[in-house]
């Protein structure tokens, strides 16, 4: 890529890629059900191989992926992007073991992926999450019954009843609101109907009696909220505390495979069409084998993937905002008003050249901090959370615009802006709030200016 332009190849690519997503990926998110990891999509994803280049790529090629597949249908590029974000960790850190068992499925779509940060009140301030892993304390205790059978040898109080926990702004819901809290209804792997007894078959069964074999390092015991592909996800990358009061420097990364006995889950109904979820673990065992990094070093796990996927969602959002300006420059071509076209009205150009002007600047800052990742740039955090801020922010103008523009269709429920007009809004929230990237610019601003300063001075 120079400067200012993409080349040719990358140009042809991102064509191919749009006419894929209408022609072969929107009939099949047209019959998923809202708020359901659409898995027939996922395989689709995996055939036309879009899921593999999540491993193969760089940071611009993932950027073009999803603002090529979000221009034409935001199911199919969300589905692409919560595979990322769930299985990189494990392509970044994962050992051997690891990445053989999980990767390729993650590729073909037959095994989903999700990543577990966000608390009920740990969500913008990721460091302070308290899901706690204790360690086990011998053999016995890692071959002690399921907490479910744990729970109901200990009686009606070791189950007490659900209680709100609150959020407050950036971490998934209205000031004030009440966080669901997950039930009781086990976590099994994709096609289990049978009960208990078909925990065992497959894949996901295999892990587990690996695991018996064996004690359990730690247990996990609290709940993950607002987690994407929860709880339908085949496996978590779950960030836990194994050092009580060590902030960022005591948290450690997990690959929990979802079978795992204690680890229930509960869909959330959101604004947003895709599926999100709450988690619950009830000494959920995990052993060494299952750690992402090292133990005490998951912070640097979750920051670095964000560092990565920041960008990409900026890129999802030039996408919406570049369809919703699509659709505009059709609809104010097309709708004859006050005696001519809508585009001849002098109001309406100037909001449409607004439109434009921001999209392409939000597209620029995109590619250029993906670009900065792919170099290995020394300011990634800055410029992720600059492309992020700006890209997601721009989208909620240009679509709300659009909307404004195109009067009371767009807000019949299946009109493409009244689609975009819902999706939008959740980017500027997930994977840090504005009020977050803000404060991370901030900081590695003022970062910059003292080591400038110390270096001057010596």
């Amino acid at each position: 890529m120079t400067a200012f332009s993409l080349e040719p190849e990358q140009l042809a690519w991102c064509a191919e890629v749009r006419a894929l997503a209408a022609e072969r990926l929107r009939p099949l998110a047209e019959k998923g059900e809202p708020g359901r990891v659409n898995r027939a999509l996922l395989a689709e994803l995996g055939t036309l191989g879009l899921l593999p280049r999540l491993f193969t790529s760089g940071a611009l090629d993932l950027c073009l992926m999803r603002e090529s597949l979000a221009h034409a249908c935001t199911e199919a590029e969300t589905a692409l992007a919560l595979q990322g974000l769930g299985a990189h960790p494990v392509h970044a850190h994962g050992s051997e073991a690891q990445r053989a068992r999980w990767l390729p499925r993650v590729s073909d779509g037959s095994a989903v992926a999700a990543f577990a940060l966000s608390e009920p009140d740990a969500g913008s301030d990721a460091a302070a999450l308290t899901l706690a892993a204790e360690p086990a304390r011998d053999r016995a205790d890692a071959d002690a019954p399921d907490p479910e059978e744990r729970g109901a040898e200990r009686g009606p109080e070791a189950n007490p009843p659900p209680d709100a926990g609150g959020t407050g702004t950036g971490r998934g819901g209205a000031p004030g609101s009440a966080v669901p809290r997950p039930g009781g209804r086990a976590i099994r792997p994709a096609g289990d109907t049978e009960g208990p007894a078909a925990r065992s078959a497959g894949p996901a069964g295999a892990s587990l009696a690996a695991h018996r074999d064996g004690p359990a390092a730690w247990r996990l015991t609290g709940e993950k909220c607002w987690i994407s592909n929860a709880p339908e996800a085949d496996f978590y990358t779950v960030f836990a505390r194994t050092t009580p009061g060590a902030g960022a420097r005591g948290v450690t990364a997990f690959l929990v495979p979802a079978d795992r006995p204690g680890l229930t889950g509960t869909p959330l109904d959101m604004l947003s069409p895709h599926p999100i979820g709450a988690l619950a673990f009830d000494a959920v065992p995990v052993t060494p084998d299952d750690v992402l990094g090292e133990p005490d070093r998951g912070f640097r796990v979750a920051m670095g993937t964000l560092n990565l996927f920041r960008p990409s969602v900026g890129a999802f959002a030039v996408g919406m905002a570049q369809a919703a300006l699509d659709a505009t420059l059709a609809h104010t071509t097309a709708r004859e008003a006050f005696g001519g076209r809508l585009r001849d009205l002098q109001t309406v150009a100037h909001q449409t050249a607004e439109m434009a002007l921001r999209t392409e600047a939000a597209r620029l800052m995109v590619y250029a901090a993906a670009t900065a990742y792919d170099e290995g740039a020394p300011d990634v955090p800055r410029r992720s959370a600059m492309a992020k801020l700006l890209a997601t922010e721009t989208a909620q103008y240009v679509v709300d615009r659009a909307v404004q523009l195109h009067g009371a269709r767009a807000l019949r429920r299946g009109h493409l802006l009244e689609h975009l007009y819902r999706e939008v809004r959740a980017p500027r929230v997930y994977e840090g709030a504005s009020e977050v990237q803000r404060g991370i610019i901030a900081k590695e601003l003022y970062r910059t200016l003292d080591a400038t300063t110390e270096e001057a001075g010596s």
